[in-house]
């Protein structure tokens, strides 16, 4: 390896992750099978098209690895059509779009500061809520989905399409009310599952097979595969629209992207067959029986969770029982101390989307280390003594004394003495774990 400048960071990174106790519940890492197929001479394919139907010559095996990975996929959710190429989540869900409506058409989905994704038709900066037009629908005072609001949205704009889907909402997904709602207005339903497709082909989240017309994933997450998506068509999808199937495989291309990246698909391939083995559910099963007792611990501990508690892989912490804006700060220290999660908004936000009052966390990536329960007690005790410690000096209102408070703040936190001391600690606990336990 000539190039030790790169690979220098690469192996740092790997020991980072290895050091670290990684919460962002969009995280997660996959197994050595997935990982050589990623680094392997598929990658210098070209393959445009589909199997049986490419713009490039040689792709005989290529195609052999597409169609196997979208048969397990298939096999694994019980549906009739499944397409392996979108490259990420946000490339799937503008393909669904780019089929299913056309520019103007009115979109319902989940409000970004509630738990919803920019994908859903968040206005102004996304090309959901500016190609399409957008209404949202948030949650209720107990942080759980208002289908009343949903309902009456609905009713009122007539969407074309409702989202089913989140990003950070910490509930079962009721798949069946948003079907009736649907089915009232005659919309398209799309579920977006990229957070719970782990829990979902395990059995620990009812599934929206039965319910929705098309669903969109990313497939690493709970999943535990390669950074990639897929998009199902359901039974339900097809009888409405029998060449339902045929309009996404164009919407991807020569809708929206060139050639599929060849090592992806055969990473999804490896990770569906993972998913069906007896051991995934396992794995799954321990995410919930994880989270369950993080969110515990955590409530214990004196800290405060949007909703309560969780039904799913995350939870949000919500801080604004110690002042708005405070994520960001939160975040940061936890970082230097060996903990890295993500700044998130919370319902009813008094702050803003840089500098949000929540924080967001998850179990599939401690999971997948072999994390159990008592880990999960240590973690919350040293997230609880990161935000007790970094919480005393309020976030300023003032945008430029607020730009400098953090800059001061980084600084100070990335010597700080209590911080880096819990840090080993972390690291201690963390370097005894592997990346992937299989």
């Amino acid at each position: 390896m000539d190039d030790t400048q790169v690979w220098d960071l690469i192996k740092a990174e790997e020991r980072r992750q290895k050091d670290m106790i990684g919460l962002i519940p969009s995280e997660n890492t996959c197994s050595d099978d997935v990982l050589k197929a990623l680094g392997s001479h598929l990658n210098s394919k070209y393959s445009e098209g589909y199997p049986g139907r490419r713009y490039y010559e040689g792709n005989q095996l290529i195609d052999e690895i597409e169609n196997l990975a979208r048969d397990r996929v298939k096999k694994l959710f019980g549906v009739p059509y499944v397409n392996v190429q979108p490259y990420s989540g946000s490339p799937a869900n503008s393909a669904i779009y780019f089929a299913l409506m056309d520019p103007g058409d009115m979109l319902l989905g989940l409000k970004l500061a509630t738990g919803g994704h920019l994908t859903h038709g968040h206005p102004n900066v996304t090309f959901s809520g500016r190609y399409f037009n957008s209404v949202q629908y948030g949650v209720d005072k107990n942080a759980r989905i208002d289908f009343d609001e949903v309902r009456h949205l609905a009713l009122e704009h007539k969407p074309k399409v409702i989202v089913a889907g989140t990003t950070a909402y910490p509930f079962i997904l009721d798949f069946a009310k948003f079907r009736e709602i649907a089915d009232e207005v005659d919309a398209w339903l799309v579920a977006d599952i990229s957070h719970i497709t782990g829990l979902v082909v395990a059995g620990e989240h009812p599934s929206p097979v039965p319910h929705a017309d098309v669903i969109m994933s990313t497939t690493h997450k709970t999943f535990r595969g390669p950074r990639g998506a897929m998009i199902l068509v359901t039974e339900r999808g097809l009888k409405r629209d029998e060449k339902l199937g045929t309009k996404i495989d164009a919407a991807i291309i020569p809708g929206l992207q060139g050639g599929p990246h060849n090592a992806t698909t055969a990473g999804i391939a490896i990770a569906a067959r993972e998913a069906l083995k007896p051991s995934f559910k396992v794995y799954a099963k321990q995410i919930r029986t994880n989270a369950d007792a993080l969110a515990a611990a955590l409530t214990k501990r004196g800290l405060q969770l949007v909703g309560g508690g969780t039904e799913n892989h995350l939870m949000v912490i919500d801080l604004t029982p110690l002042g708005p804006g405070l994520g960001t700060q939160v975040a940061y220290a936890l970082d230097v101390a060996g903990i890295y999660a993500n700044r998130n908004t919370v319902p009813s936000e008094p702050g803003s989307p840089f500098y949000p009052s929540g924080l967001r966390i998850g179990t599939p990536l401690v999971t997948t280390r072999g994390m159990r329960e008592a880990d999960m007690e240590q973690i919350a005790d040293w997230i609880s003594h990161v935000i007790k410690h970094v919480t005393n000096e309020q976030l300023p209102t003032d945008k430029d004394e607020r730009t400098e408070f953090i800059k001061r703040f980084k600084k100070d936190a990335d010597k700080d003495e209590k911080l880096l001391a819990i840090r080993k600690e972390v690291t201690a606990l963390a370097s005894t774990f592997p990346l992937f336990k299989a």
